[in-house]
């Protein structure tokens, strides 16, 4: 019998639908939650109040006929809508990166970042489920949901590379939550690969001009970049050189038992030292041992399905820690978008979690655990969708300084082998 995934919606998840498992203005508001949290605790009482000069510069929808031109050497128009790409009006992914930082007494300082609009390197990025339209394939045009996720995963990300991002028919919270269920044959899982494949491929023959990539994806996203890069780099050797990075949360990636290679990939391995290149970064976060019904971290089920990755046997899904790739314990570096609450489109929060891989019961995750002293009153995340999904939804922003971190430390490593 073929496996299939069935989305069960927890109490928390059909209170907020959020994918597999939640972006969008739903996502961002628990994101602004957390900060909100901050405020009510009084961890952030030195801040000013926000006024409605501090808020975020809204962006307007977009249709393909909107989309302002980027930096490329095209012969002819191109079918893509492009979410984020450099030089575009109104971009998401170039947004304001200034920060505030909270330290566990509740001091605050701004730190400024600027963006590498001269990086000689490229960020693909494919945004996870944020679609909220009937239909079972989302439409192309960008809605604040889209935006919203872009600048949450993948804004900052432009002090390190150039972040390209295309639109894509992606699977909706509609359909994910509906009969019949889903398998990675299924017409929408078709649907939406085939969508972001094109952009891809538009992308590669218009716009990269041989540059190095950085692959960014979640949830769902990171399902559909798994099938893009068996399809499309895995076996390409001359595409694989150009693999910096691949960045792919929540999605299941899975290797033989034993090795870094196997299972999603035959040739792109799992990282395994501070500063290698050429090699995926993935995990699953959760506060411990993920349920039996998770739909992260155990292979052949749940978000395994859409990738086409049923084996169970043989297989486990990845984990390599952002915050120490050799292995071991090391600190997280977390970052969230305020949403207008703070001066600041952005507030960190150092020192306050620390991560692990473990592995128990058939399940591999990323270990994340308060280490702050009780004394610290900064806001924590909880599972806002229920065990099951662990704390999925921020499984980017938890360790985003990380992989940052990481993406520059590859990038210096992918040019030394360049060089040599």
């Amino acid at each position: 019998m073929r496996s299939r995934v069935r989305v069960i919606p927890s109490r928390a998840t059909r209170a907020h639908p959020a994918e597999l498992a939640g972006s969008g203005r739903r996502r961002t508001a628990r994101l602004a939650a957390v900060v909100a949290a901050s405020l009510a605790a009084g961890a952030l009482a030195a801040i000013a109040p926000v006024t409605a000069a501090h808020a975020a510069r809204p962006v307007p929808l977009r249709s393909a006929s909107h989309v302002a031109p980027g930096r490329s050497h095209r012969a002819q128009p191109s079918s893509t809508v492009w979410l984020c790409r450099p030089g575009m009006a109104h971009d998401p992914c170039a947004a304001s990166l200034t920060t505030t930082v909270v330290d566990a007494s509740g001091s605050t300082t701004v730190v400024k970042t600027k963006i590498a609009t001269a990086s000689r390197f490229d960020c693909f990025y494919v945004y996870p489920t944020v679609s909220a339209e009937s239909t079972p394939n989302a439409d192309l045009r960008v809605r604040e949901s889209e935006v919203a996720a872009a600048v949450a995963q993948a804004s900052r990300f432009s002090s390190v590379c150039r972040v390209w991002a295309p639109m894509y028919h992606q699977i909706t919270l509609a359909r994910l939550f509906a009969l019949p269920l889903l398998t990675a044959t299924s017409a929408p899982v078709v649907t939406a690969y085939d969508s972001l494949r094109a952009g891809f491929e538009d992308y590669l023959k218009y716009d990269n001009d041989g540059r190095p990539i950085v692959f960014l994806g979640h949830s769902q996203g990171a399902a559909m970049l798994i099938r893009l890069l068996q399809h499309l780099v895995d076996n390409n050797p001359m595409l694989r050189k150009r693999l910096v990075l691949a960045i792919i949360l929540g999605g299941n990636v899975v290797v033989r038992n034993g090795s870094v290679v196997g299972g999603s990939f035959a040739h792109i391995p799992l990282c395994t030292a501070p500063g290698e290149s050429g090699c995926v970064i993935a995990y699953s976060s959760f506060p411990g041992e993920p349920p039996s019904a998770s739909l992260f971290g155990r292979p052949g089920r749940g978000v395994s399905i859409i990738a086409g990755q049923s084996a169970q046997r043989g297989v486990h899904v990845a984990c390599v820690n952002p915050a120490a790739i050799a292995g071991g314990n090391g600190p997280l570096a977390p970052f969230f978008p305020t949403e207008g609450l703070l001066p600041t489109p952005w507030v960190e929060y150092p020192h306050l979690y620390a991560a692990r891989c473990d592995s128990a019961g058939g399940a591999t995750w990323l270990q994340v655990t308060k280490v702050s002293a009780g004394s610290d009153h900064r806001p924590v995340v909880s599972e806002v969708d229920g065990a099951d999904w662990g704390y999925h939804t921020y499984d980017v922003n938890l360790a985003l300084g990380n992989l940052l971190a990481d993406t520059a430390a590859a990038e210096a490593a992918w040019s030394h082998h360049e060089r040599h």
